[in-house]
């Protein structure tokens, strides 16, 4: 199962507002110890943990200096990478909603727009993103045109003679899509119970 590098305190501070300049106290000493955790998240052989201490830090940090343009700014781009990660595990809905926070905020933030709109795209799965799948493509190749199904919408058997593997997607006209793997590669999809498609 993977996990993510870390698990934000987000969730309590994802709708904080974080309007105005730079506050008028000075606040180094404070972002300063911030800083500190940076440099340990940041080396090469970085635990989880302290990964997460950083992001904890930076969070409380934000919550309580508001204004603070620095800590908002590292914040956002916190955000923008913690959306990133649920989306590459298809948790597109919950992707979506840090996106919409940083926009909030940050409305001409080209990286939180891109990632919004890519997440709502995967969502749910075109027709003319369906049949561009061939036969004997594997698991990567499906993935970078119709994204990584969403949590639980995989189901693996594994036969005497063979592993087989489906993956379901909602479609934009209401039903579930289906594309079904043989020991990692393409040999059938459908789309809406058992209309066949794309080169199959």
């Amino acid at each position: 199962m993977r996990t993510f590098p870390f698990v934000f305190a987000l969730v309590t501070v994802v709708a904080l507002g974080c309007g105005g300049n730079a506050d008028g106290p000075d606040h180094q000493t404070e972002w300063r110890d911030v800083l500190r955790h940076k440099k340990a998240a940041s080396a090469p052989a970085a635990s989880t943990k302290e990964k997460q201490v950083y992001a904890d830090s930076v969070a409380a940090f934000v919550k309580r200096h508001p204004n603070h343009d620095r800590a908002r700014e590292v914040f956002r781009r916190m955000q923008v990478e913690f959306a990133d990660e649920l989306s590459s595990v298809g948790r597109y809905q919950d992707s979506i909603r840090f996106y919409r926070a940083v926009l909030g905020h940050d409305p001409q933030n080209e990286r939180a727009m891109q990632g919004l709109r890519d997440a709502v795209e995967r969502l749910a799965v075109s027709r003319e993103k369906l049949v561009q799948l061939e036969k004997g493509m594997n698991h990567r190749e499906v993935a970078s045109i119709l994204g990584k199904p969403i949590p639980g919408w995989t189901v693996k058997t594994k036969r005497r003679e063979a592993t087989m593997e489906a993956w379901y997607y909602r479609t934009r006209t209401g039903g579930v899509a289906g594309v079904y793997f043989r020991d990692g590669k393409v040999f059938a999809a459908e789309e809406n119970s058992h209309a066949k498609i794309g080169n199959m």
